[in-house]
């Protein structure tokens, strides 16, 4: 894969004249709450061809909307594709009212219940673990008992953290679920976030834009480039500010 480049760099060339600009958002375009150098450009350039591809899976379109609108960088809902909120409704999708064992934020959890998904940690058909800033002791031992009973479970994205806005570290989905998999080592999961296709395909279909057509930047060739290549979109890699680092997402983990 070919070395990362700046923002700048990107601007300068001739990718944001593409007709879909896929973009990764934290370590990206913001880090924490402060917008990253060139990002308010890149907006201004690519305007209603910017699609956000996040693993975020803390908020949901509108409360990410809203945060992004504070931060002078606003887009619409519908061009924000969050690893969270697809999770929940895939399941919906897939599983319509099914009981749930949902540990997440409480705009997720607020949003599985407009969905119809029935909250249930005593006798759950599915687990959904999100980046839950709250999980405790015993919900990990809750986590690891059901995961042995062989009862699904779904990450919402399997990246062990993300970059605040120093560059330090912030434990995100994959670290939760590596406490689990520490107790319960044979226990599998899915996950549709990156590196897995369904969220750079669903822009594109949003979009009405073919893969070729397109173009992809992320800070992580093992989340980011992943899921491009898979979708069959070029993928830019662009470096991270000085300082911002981030570690990879966990290995093993299967795609839905």
């Amino acid at each position: 894969m070919a070395q990362p480049i700046r923002l700048q760099q990107f601007l300068d060339s001739p990718w944001p004249d593409r007709a879909a600009i896929l973009a990764d958002l934290d370590g990206c375009l913001v880090s924490g709450d402060t917008v990253l150098p060139q990002v308010p450009e890149l907006f201004a350039r690519c305007d209603d061809r910017l699609w956000i591809v996040s693993n975020n899976s803390t908020d949901t379109a509108q409360t990410l909307a809203t945060r992004l609108d504070r931060l002078g960088i606003g887009l619409s809902q519908n061009r924000l594709l969050l690893a969270g909120e697809m999770t929940l409704r895939a399941l919906q999708r897939n599983c319509p009212g099914a009981r749930i064992a949902l540990y997440a934020s409480d705009p997720l959890q607020d949003l599985a219940r407009q969905l119809g998904l029935v909250p249930d940690r005593s006798a759950p058909q599915r687990v959904v673990l999100a980046r839950d800033t709250a999980l405790s002791f015993s919900d990990i031992a809750r986590i690891a008992e059901y995961a042995h009973a062989g009862i699904p479970v779904t990450l919402a994205n399997p990246d062990r953290s993300h970059p605040a806005a120093d560059g330090t570290p912030v434990p995100e989905t994959g670290a939760l679920w590596a406490a689990v998999s520490a107790i319960v080592p044979q226990a599998r999961v899915t996950s549709l976030g990156k590196p897995a296709p369904d969220m750079p395909r669903e822009a594109l279909r949003r979009a009405g834009v073919a893969a070729g057509a397109a173009v992809f930047i992320g800070d992580t060739a093992e989340t980011d480039g992943m899921a491009a290549a898979a979708a069959g979109v070029e993928f830019v890699h662009l470096a991270r500010p000085g300082g911002v680092s981030v570690c990879p997402a966990i290995p093993g983990a299967k795609t839905c």
